[in-house]
């Protein structure tokens, strides 16, 4: 069989995307380096690990393996509405929450219509809308590493769909306050969606001017969590959506039959009844970020105050960034550089355990010397 010749077989679209690039596993720096000890700060994982109810839930549920998952999450999907104070209707559970961005770009989007955010947020929002070749407004954050609301609002325009903010964003784990929120979710026309992705909304919902987007009651409001951060399963790829049931049943209709899997509904559901596991991720977290924010004014270190379970290092330039990057990788501290989120000369640490710091703290002051 002959393809037609001058027809390219990849649209452009997808030729001119950069994909996602995850940060280095474990086993990779352990190969490529072999070092005394390793901290894996790169990801924004929980390095306390995971709630002890998860492995018994995940035993029971191999049981039923050899049988197709529950396409709708039935149980835990009752769980989350009951925790949210909505209606199973208003929930919906998929692969992670870039699952769900992929969902809502496939669902609500024509070719003629746009997208709008930070030019500083999560990269795979800017995947997703790729894929689907949808014109992206990416808006400069401010020089508080902050979105700038009001150029976002300007930059609506009849053919925005959709507005994505990550609050806490991501990787500046800066965020929009009530007021900031409040004022913006009213420009906002009824007809435009607006994504609040709190991936980090465990860490974040005890600030005092943090806005739970949910009270709010807007009917063109999505708001994204996950069970990858604060729960420590990010292996299982579990997130879910809460939003106007119609726009529930709607993106139904293009989300893949069979996710999340068996395992994956089995240990979110144990997880998200552990209250006393998530505080104490939540307090690690806390500590770790005043203890960082310690040892960068004690060094002279620029950085940016977070209220996820990471923190953001500013440096002079791209190149300091590089190589200050490589340098701790060489002696097993992963961080991760986020020249794909449009900050190439910023660095972000994720939060890790007493030791995960310490081997931090140390390795940063020997390269330093």
């Amino acid at each position: 069989m002959s393809v037609k010749a001058g027809r390219a077989l990849v649209p452009e679209n997808i030729e001119q995307l950069k994909p996602y690039v995850a940060g280095k596993t474990i086993a990779e720096v352990v190969d490529q380096y072999q070092p005394d000890k390793i901290a894996k700060l790169a990801s924004n994982e929980n390095r306390l690990g995971f709630s002890n109810s998860v492995k018994p839930a995940i035993l029971e549920a191999l049981d039923t393996i050899q049988d197709y998952p529950d396409p709708i999450a039935r149980k835990l999907k009752a769980k989350i509405a009951k925790k949210n104070g909505c209606k199973p209707e208003n929930v919906l559970i998929a692969a992670g929450s870039e699952s769900i961005i992929s969902i809502l770009c496939r669902t609500f989007f024509l070719n003629r219509e746009n997208a709008v955010t930070a030019d500083a947020t999560f990269v795979g929002f800017f995947v997703q809308i790729g894929v689907r070749g949808i014109h992206l407004k990416r808006i400069p954050v401010t020089k508080e590493y902050k979105y700038d609301v009001k150029a976002i609002v300007n930059a609506i325009d009849d053919d925005t769909k959709m507005v994505y903010i990550a609050n806490p964003n991501n990787p500046t784990g800066t965020y929009l306050t009530k007021e900031e929120y409040e004022w913006f979710i009213e420009q906002v026309p009824s007809d435009v969606l607006v994504i609040m992705d709190e991936a980090y909304y465990e860490y974040a919902k005890n600030v005092e001017d943090y806005p739970h987007a949910l009270d709010y009651g807007h009917d063109n409001v999505i708001v994204l969590r996950t069970f990858s951060k604060a729960y420590g399963l990010a292996g299982f790829r579990v997130g879910y959506a809460i939003a106007h049931e119609e726009l529930i049943r709607t993106m139904m209709k293009t989300k893949l039959t069979f996710e999340p899997t068996t395992m994956g509904q089995a240990a979110a559901l144990a997880a998200y009844e552990d209250e006393e596991f998530i505080q104490r991720s939540v307090e690690l977290v806390e500590k770790g970020r005043e203890r960082l924010y310690s040892f960068f004014d004690a060094n002279n270190v620029k950085y940016v105050r977070s209220i996820s379970n990471s923190v953001m290092m500013v440096m002079d330039t791209e190149q300091e960034a590089i190589n200050f990057t490589q340098k701790m990788l060489e002696k097993g501290v992963i961080l991760r550089r986020i020249n794909a989120f449009g900050l190439p000369n910023c660095i972000r640490i994720s939060i890790g355990t007493e030791a995960d710091m310490d081997h931090f703290e140390n390795t940063f002051k020997e390269i330093s010397k």
